[in-house]
């Protein structure tokens, strides 16, 4: 079963400096349909002006996912880490017991134009922890790149739950399969471009949630970047 979760149905907010859309129900938005999907909680589609950004605020027991479109994205924590996120990074934050940070947008002329990912953590109270790690386009131009996973395998950052991330870049024409294991669900995220997945379009902004099917077939239909959640 493929349930398709529209772009233009997500919610939508623009604060003139942040222009933002929601795939799951986050702060003034709220759809009891799209609470979340599984152990994913939040995809954030944010376009961040010039010389704009989140100011210093807290979370705990999530694991945050950054993932830069377009642009760079200034990071700076309570854990004394500092870094510019840019397009082929992936930042992974643990937020456990409690953590504060504040993105921002440096440039003067270019917005950035990022994902942010929660995933609910296997338990609560886990010690804050932070890691940063780049994929080039080339390891995920045709292939499911591994970006994140609860063991790290492969290179991927490390995040707390049974889940797997994957990156990939499909241009025309291209397919990618994914096959998934009995008791397991997927969310694709169609982040730029579109595809079609097992027959059925997506455009950009689209996801879908995944559940009792076996295998996936991905085919590119414009130069399209996805995002693949494989979950328990």
């Amino acid at each position: 079963m493929i349930k398709i979760r529209p772009s233009n149905e997500r919610g939508h907010l623009n604060y003139g400096w942040l222009d933002t859309y929601h795939t799951f129900s986050f702060s003034e938005y709220h759809d009891p349909d799209w609470m979340a999907f599984r152990t994913l909680r939040v995809i954030n589609e944010d376009c961040v002006q010039p010389g704009e950004g989140f100011g210093t605020h807290a979370h705990r027991d999530m694991e945050i996912i950054t993932y830069v479109l377009q642009g760079a994205l200034e990071h700076k924590d309570s854990m004394g880490n500092g870094s510019i996120i840019r397009p082929g990074d992936v930042q992974r934050m643990s937020a456990g017991t409690g953590v504060t940070h504040s993105e921002f947008n440096p440039s003067k002329s270019e917005l950035v134009h990022l994902l942010q990912i929660w995933i609910f953590p296997e338990k609560k109270g886990l010690k804050p922890e932070y890691e940063q790690k780049r994929f080039e386009e080339s390891q995920k131009k045709g292939r499911l790149c591994l970006i994140a996973s609860r063991d790290g395998r492969e290179g991927s950052v490390t995040i707390h739950q049974d889940a797997s991330l994957y990156a990939a870049v499909l241009k025309n024409g291209q397919k990618l399969e994914h096959s998934i294991d009995k008791n397991r669900h997927a969310w694709i995220q169609v982040a730029r471009g579109s595809i079609s997945l097992n027959g059925q379009l997506l455009n950009q902004g689209d996801g879908a949630a995944v559940s009792e099917e076996k295998r996936l077939e991905m085919i590119g239909k414009d130069d399209a970047d996805l995002l693949l959640f494989d979950l328990a």
